[in-house]
């Protein structure tokens, strides 16, 4: 991939999430076998420069919507069996996008990323079709290990989180859910700061609370109702963190626009939402919701927007309301195009916090093609 913003000025939101230049993202060795373990399976393991989509994509994901993909360097073994009960392993160093300071950025500079040994992630999927009739499973524990390397600063986290999700797919004429809830145990430090070697426990925890219903109608349309639940930090003065570690997933899906708009994001969050979902044709898909948001711990920062903090908590936990209208078109087998207007409105927490750039509600749009080659 070759992401990059021209002409951006000091103070802008550039960052790495939006520009990564000249980046291989897959470059890896791929072996299939049938019949492992158990007649009628299926086994594909790779090595090599990565990219992974694993369960719903909350928490390990292939970036979509977001200019920088997440990449990854190790191997990936799938297991499936003919019954479609599927094991997946991963062991993998996150790639570290290079390069990253703001005025490295904004100097529109280029150097290839990096991964190093220094910075683990792995974990171990289990997906089961068939818990029982109509209802699926997925279970999941993702370990996060890092420590400072001779040219990087991390916040040095070992952090594990266990978890599950419990669904019914949506169909025509029925009702459908989703349950993920998952913990995460380990320890961390605040900061990346050189000074800071202060290892703070961490107990955080998310949910994730779906239930819906699908008309037999045209357009197939799907109105549900979702809650998500995100622990934030309780005191920025004590030796434990309970602010929710968000992995390698994307937002876009469930918060709204990223990019520049990343508004709001999976950590110190308590969101109830609604969203009605159509599909007027067999390639063409849209949908409009709406979502509340609240910080869950009001001594923590409002995370999608560079951290502002009120630590004494005196600012609020209402951070407003966003609508969001997204469309998609595949035009063709290897065309694609994407639309969509998000419109935010302030809380009381943007009317009582201080340092916050501006005041006021915002409107975000974009419109994107993609070519398939």
């Amino acid at each position: 991939q070759d992401s990059r913003a021209e002409l951006a000025d000091q103070g802008s939101r550039i960052n790495t999430t939006i520009v990564n230049s000249s980046e291989l993202l897959e470059a890896n060795l791929v072996w299939r076998a049938n019949g492992l373990f158990k007649a009628g399976s299926q086994s594909v393991f790779r090595g090599g420069r990565l990219t992974m989509d694993i369960g719903n994509r909350r928490f390990v994901a292939r970036n979509r919507f977001r200019n920088v993909i997440n990449a990854f360097t190790g191997i990936d073994w799938k297991w499936v069996a003919k019954d479609g009960l599927q094991v997946r392993t991963i062991f993998t160093m996150p790639v570290n996008r290079e390069p990253s300071t703001s005025a490295e950025l904004l100097e529109n500079d280029a150097s290839f990323d990096k991964e190093s040994l220094n910075r683990i992630f792995w974990g171990i999927f289990i997906a089961a079709p068939h818990l029982s009739e109509n209802h699926k499973g997925e279970f999941y524990l993702f370990g996060f290990n890092e420590e400072d390397g001779a040219d990087f600063r991390t916040r040095n986290r070992q952090v594990y989180t266990p978890g599950f999700r419990l669904y019914r797919p949506a169909k025509k004429a029925q009702f459908d859910y989703e349950l993920e809830s998952m913990l995460q145990l380990g320890n961390l430090h605040a900061t990346d700061a050189e000074t800071d070697t202060k290892d703070l426990d961490h107990f955080a925890f998310f949910h994730h609370l779906e239930l819906g219903y699908t008309f037999d109608a045209p357009w197939s349309p799907r109105f549900y109702l979702e809650y998500d639940y995100a622990t934030g930090d309780d005191d920025p003065n004590d030796n434990t963190n309970e602010r929710f570690e968000r992995l390698f997933g994307p937002n876009v899906s469930e918060f709204g626009p990223t990019s520049i708009h990343s508004a709001f994001v999976r950590a110190n969050i308590s969101s109830p939402g609604a969203r009605l979902q159509v599909r007027p044709a067999s390639d063409v898909y849209a949908y409009l919701s709406y979502r509340s948001y609240w910080l869950a711990s009001d001594a923590d920062g409002w995370r999608g927007a560079s951290g502002l903090r009120d630590a004494r908590g005196n600012s609020g936990k209402f951070l407003g309301h966003l609508l969001f209208l997204r469309g998609k078109w595949k035009a063709h087998n290897n065309v694609k195009f994407e639309a969509g207007l998000a419109y935010r409105i302030d809380g009381e927490f943007q009317e009582n916090v201080s340092n916050l750039p501006r005041q006021g509600n915002s409107i975000y749009s974009y419109y994107s093609m993609t070519l398939l080659f």
